[in-house]
């Protein structure tokens, strides 16, 4: 009974083996076929990279970036957390050869105004996120001003930004230029600019208002009064508000005669060791 049993369930084994067999040869035959040839140097840039992908520069991530750069090496240079040293590494691996350094990008808050130096019309107890803030008329006097909930924090991989007394605040020992903070903001108050120094002058505010309407809404803000533009050509005004040049930026007396001629104490500097701003207004 046992052996007629066997001998019955005989044909149907071997026919399993049997597809089982051409089902795996099918399959050797597709992976060998059908298998991804990774270029080793794609690889090798990969692994040079910091991944993190933060999208900085300009591709959804690392992987992304490191197929980029080696179909394309005019990409080198674009990932701003590695700075120069990755950008040497990766040009090393593609044997070319970096051309100057270039200065590197790195984020200014053009604003300057905390919580206690700004005019407020209601309080806002809406959802505590910039982007839902700025959608709702009237949440402080000055449209142009920081709204301090952090949208630029949330988006920073590196711990960079800090919301202090209600002000973005950018800590520069941490920060790689990734790009992050100025996307997110959306009162654009975040301008990556070219850091010749280790220490940047800048006009920290975004207010097109008249000096008057600035002056009732914030205690720190640009009246547009043209001062700084009389102590250097580095400053211009346009629609009531201070720009500085930075590519142009040398720190020189008549800079620093600028900064002390200025009413409101709106420009200021930014950076590693930047010195504390006077007292506003």
């Amino acid at each position: 009974m046992i052996l007629a049993s066997i001998l019955e369930l005989l044909p149907a084994g071997l026919t399993m083996l049997s597809l089982g067999t051409v089902f795996a040869i099918i399959l050797l035959i597709a992976s060998i076929k059908l298998k991804v040839v990774v270029d080793e140097k794609v690889e090798q840039v990969h692994e040079a990279l910091p991944n993190i992908d933060c999208g900085a520069c300009g591709f959804a991530g690392c992987a992304s970036y490191a197929k980029a750069v080696v179909a394309d090496p005019e990409l080198l240079g674009k990932c701003a957390p590695g700075g120069p040293e990755t950008s040497e590494a990766v040009a090393r691996i593609l044997n070319l050869q970096v051309s100057g350094g270039g200065v590197e990008l790195r984020p200014i808050v053009h604003c300057r105004s905390h919580t206690v130096d700004r005019t407020y019309y209601a309080t806002y107890a809406g959802i505590e996120t910039c982007t839902a803030a700025n959608a709702q008329a009237n949440v402080q006097a000055c449209k142009f001003g920081c709204l301090g909930y952090g949208d630029c924090t949330s988006a920073c991989k590196f711990d960079a930004l800090h919301i202090v007394d209600g002000l973005a605040t950018v800590d520069y020992e941490k920060c790689t230029g990734c790009t992050a903070c100025s996307k997110v903001c959306p009162r654009f108050l975040i301008e990556m600019v070219p850091f010749g120094h280790e220490n940047m002058m800048t006009v920290a505010c975004s207010s097109k208002e008249n000096g008057r309407s600035t002056r009732s809404m914030c205690k720190t803000g640009c009246i547009g009064c043209g001062l700084c533009t009389k102590k250097t050509e580095l400053f211009t005004l346009a629609n009531n508000l201070a720009r500085l040049d930075y590519e142009g930026y040398q720190p020189s007396e008549e800079t620093q005669a600028a900064i002390d001629k200025c009413p409101t104490g709106v420009i200021v500097f930014r950076g590693k060791s930047a010195p504390t701003p006077r007292p506003a207004g």
